[in-house]
Formats: C-alpha cells, structure tokens, sequence
C-alpha cells in the first residue's frame, strides 16, 4: 500500500511558483501561529514574502502528489562558516517537513539522501542543521557540534567596573558597525557563520528587532571592538548575544550593563559556547544551562580532510568510516604530508587504523568533542599512540554558533 502510494508521487525542484505551498507546509509543520507571526513584526503575507529568497537563493526539494500539490520538503542554505581558521562552503539545512498523512513513506529519506547529493556537487563539504529530533538526525549522520547556553544571576552580582580606555554607543542592529564586528569576529571564531544580507535577515527572522538595540565598544582610536544585543523589560536586562574582538571590549560591555544597576533586578542571557561566564565572577554563586544546540555532518569525508587545518605534523594513519546514508563516505580513508607540507587523503590503510562512524568523525573535527574523550566513551576506536596523535592533531577551539535557520 505505501509503495502504491509513493509511486504516484514526484521528486523535484520547490521554484517560486510553490511559494504559497511551501509557506503552508512550514507553517503547519512547524505550528507557526499568526500571533506569533505578530508577536515577531510581521504583516499579513509579509512572511510569505520575506521567504522569496529562501526560493531563490537556496536548494529547495520536495514531493509532490499527481495534483502537483507540495507534501514533503527540504531546503539548502548556501552558507560560508569559518572551520579553525578556514572558511568552508556550508550547506544549511532546514525547512524539514512532511504531512503526517504521509509520513512512514521513506520521502524524509529520499530527499536528505538528494540534499546529501547535492551539497557534494556544491562543494558544501559540511552541513549544519537545527535538530527537531537529534536521534532522527543522528540516524542520518549528523551529531551535535554545539551548545546553547543560558545565565541569569541578581544585579547585586554584576562584575565590577573595570576601567577601559573606550566608550559605548547605542545603535540600530543593522549599523555598520555592528556589521563590521561581527564580520570580523566570525572570520576568527570556530564555527561561527559569515553573515551576508541574507544571513543577517535569517538572523532576525523570528525575533522583533525594533525591540533590540545594539550596544557597540568603540577604543581609543574609535574602533568598533565588540557588540552586544540587549533590551531590558520588567527589571531584567536581557542578553541576546554578546561578541568581541578584544577583552577591553568585553570588559568595556559588562560596564555597560552595570550601568542599569538602578534599574534592573536580574541580568539573562544567552551563551553559544561551552564557557559558562560564572568563573568570571567575582560571585560565581549563578544559574546557568546548557543544552545541545546545532549539529553537524560532514558530506565528503575525502574533500573534507583534504583542505582540513591540522594543528601539528601529520605521521600517516587512516580513517575507517561508515555512513549510513552518503555511500562515498563509506571505507578507508588514509591520512599522510607530502614532501611540500601539503595533506593528501587517499583511499587506501596507511598507518594504524582509526575506526569510527560519521557521526563520531564530524562532532569530533568539530572539535566538540575530543578523540580521547570518543574513544573512552567506545565511540572510536584505535591505539594509544594514534589516538595521542589525534589529539595533537585536531585544534582544541569548541564552536561558537549563534544563528537559527
């Protein structure tokens, strides 16, 4: 019966004459509500609209019934984000989504295995993904490489001042400066997103920005060193997002925020990396959680390592790899310099194997979660001398990544 009914349905491009239907699938799929629609500055039809470059810009896939009518969909942002220092093509993966009548199809299947495809033909070598189930996506060969973090502590418990030799100015969330800062810092921070137009829309989507405002840090020389989105409602100063490119600036942000001290109660925010801000307190005595945020999958293993920052000098080894999805990332990849200093992957055991499945391969070249750490918990497996050599080789800096898509 599922199989008669798959065999009526077509796999193709979701182009703008779709726009309409994949506006419908998102909504009820993702239960978006029309007060909350309006709760985020949106007209009636303005979300339809501000979706056009999502059908434009990016890979949009889907199954459609013999009426032509949209049931099951995927989308591929084309993204950039910064891998320890190197900037990698992206794909971003998002608006996943069946109606339930058809659901237990294999169509979710069908279209990561096409997004799999056709990220590998874009050269998007990694994936990015909001997980609505981690153990759906980890069936499929993602894992999480990121946390979202959150604090909250009593204005009596505010760092103290700390004298800087710059100043701190409001401005609009879209200012260029604010631009500028972020620009700067994601190309230094691993994981981060480089944020284009697109980017930036995608980052404000859900949130109602005329309720935000940006407090920027300029130096002495009236440079822009870091940036913070606040606002303060019912006596709690609220964090969205706080990025720097120096510790002055950081320092020079925190006075900001005590500057509020007569009117606030409470400060919350939010953090995108493991390093909980209690130890920078002189009363560390606060409330802060962590939960799983973003995963990532990597989509060719061979390219992948090929244009990988390795942290040390590589003495050969190889990777024996399982994907349950991508076919080509399935067997021996082997690891080795050559004479020139650059990395060359081969398909073929040279040195000690490490054995290990994507998922375990992608969070760990993440850097979320370190070899010796995999390896104890029996994720990876391998000897005691390559695994120390994995550990030299593979940069300690855990991702930061603060958007939603």
């Amino acid at each position: 019966m599922a199989t008669s009914i798959k065999d009526k349905l077509v796999i193709k491009p979701v182009t703008l004459k779709y726009i309409d239907q994949y506006n419908e699938l998102m909504r009820y799929v993702f239960q978006v509500t029309d007060r909350q629609l309006q709760e985020s500055g949106y007209e009636k039809g303005e979300l339809i609209r501000s979706k056009r470059p999502v059908l434009q810009e990016a890979d949009v896939f889907g199954w459609f019934t013999e009426d032509d009518v949209l049931i099951s969909q995927i989308c591929i942002y084309p993204c950039e984000v910064n891998i320890h220092g190197r900037i990698y093509q992206m794909g971003g993966v998002t608006g996943v989504g069946t109606y339930p009548e058809y659901a237990n199809l294999g169509l979710m299947h069908d279209l990561i295995k096409l997004a799999l495809e056709k990220m590998r033909e874009s050269k998007q070598f990694i994936s990015y993904l909001f997980p609505y189930s981690i153990p759906y996506y980890r069936r499929k060969g993602w894992e999480i490489m990121s946390d979202h973090m959150t604090f909250s502590f009593k204005d009596t418990q505010l760092p103290k001042l700390v004298d800087v030799s710059g100043y701190v100015e409001r401005l609009d969330v879209n200012d260029e400066n604010v631009i500028y800062i972020y620009d700067r810092f994601a190309r230094i921070t691993h994981g981060a997103l480089i944020r284009n137009k697109f980017e930036w829309a995608e980052y404000w989507r859900w949130e109602n920005e005329e309720e935000r405002t940006a407090a920027v840090y300029f130096d002495s020389n009236e440079q822009p060193q870091g940036c913070m989105f606040y606002w303060v409602e019912g006596d709690v100063f609220h964090i969205k997002e706080l990025f720097y490119l120096t510790q002055e600036a950081c320092h020079g942000l925190w006075n900001f925020v005590r500057a509020h001290f007569s009117m606030i109660d409470e400060v919350k925010g939010d953090i995108y990396m493991n390093e909980p801000i209690a130890f920078e307190l002189d009363d560390s005595q606060i409330v802060e959680t962590i939960e799983p945020y973003y995963m990532a999958r990597i989509i060719d293993v061979a390219e992948f390592l090929s244009i990988y920052p390795w942290d040390d000098d590589i003495k050969p080894f190889h990777f024996i790899v399982k994907d349950p999805v991508a076919e080509w990332n399935n067997g021996v990849f082997g690891i080795k310099q050559t004479g020139e200093g650059n990395v060359e992957v081969v398909r073929e055991p040279i040195g000690k194997p490490v054995e290990l499945d994507i998922r375990t391969l992608s969070t760990m070249m993440m850097s979320y979660k370190t070899p010796a750490y995999l390896h104890k918990i029996e994720c990876l497996r391998t000897d005691p001398y390559t695994l120390r050599l994995l550990e030299k080789l593979i940069p300690g800096e855990q991702p930061y990544f603060s958007d939603y898509f």
